[in-house]
């Protein structure tokens, strides 16, 4: 069966990585989590004292970057892929709101988004691959049978932050979840090295009144129309 390359982005807090894993799973497709990566740089910078209350030095991040190791490994139990940073397990450290409301931050350095799109796209050489994150469409696989553009309102995608917190017991108020949302959105969208963007292309859905299994349809369907070459 012929085999595409899926492309899924779209704003923070839209269920860009939980369509993406439903559609790899059902397709037997390789699941990657840009974002996660990107959570990733930003967990090691905070290990190593490069983000302080001073700011972020950038430049010893720079000068680290080749001696970071990002991989994910798969679980059949459960699955999922779990995010491995220097063959430590960090997939709960990466989502806490600290890491969030940093990552935006490490994600608009050149440097680093450079060494992570050419990790990506060698993931993705072989098609079979669903990806997500903000720019995947547009830079990472600009040639993407399928790309998908995810929105929902503000205060929506606040509010299923907010409750990804408590049902961790992360001590967490709806305000501050909401001002790192509109915080994330800014700064995603108005950086100058690949902002977030609906690529050329792409077909946007407003989830903001969609559930998880209508929205997996009806992008399943999509995805099944490439395959067939319907479209």
């Amino acid at each position: 069966m012929k085999k595409i390359t899926i492309a899924i982005d779209g704003h923070s807090s839209t269920g860009k990585s939980t369509v993406a894993k439903q559609l790899a799973a059902y397709l037997g497709y390789v699941y990657v989590d840009s974002g996660a990566m990107y959570r990733a740089v930003t967990y090691y910078a905070m290990q190593n004292g490069f983000i302080t209350t001073e700011g972020l030095d950038k430049e010893k991040l720079i000068n680290d970057l080749d001696t970071i190791d990002i991989r994910f490994q798969y679980h059949t139990s459960s699955n999922t892929s779990e995010v491995f940073l220097n063959g430590k397990n960090v997939e709960e450290e990466i989502r806490t709101l600290e890491v969030s409301n940093k990552v935006s931050r490490v994600a608009e350095i050149p440097e680093v988004r450079k060494k992570l799109v050419e990790i990506q796209q060698q993931m993705g050489k072989s098609k079979g691959v669903v990806m997500d994150g903000r720019d995947i469409g547009t830079v990472v696989f600009p040639d993407a049978e399928l790309k998908i553009f995810l929105t929902a309102s503000t205060e929506e995608r606040a509010r299923r932050r907010f409750l990804e917190h408590q049902a961790k017991g992360d001590a967490v108020i709806y305000e501050s979840v909401l001002e790192n949302v509109q915080q994330r959105d800014y700064i995603d969208s108005t950086r100058q090295d690949s902002p977030l963007i609906r690529a050329a292309g792409a077909i946007e859905i407003d989830n903001t009144h969609t559930n998880k299994d209508d929205q997996f349809h009806i992008i399943l369907q999509l995805a099944k129309d490439r395959i067939a070459g319907r479209v």
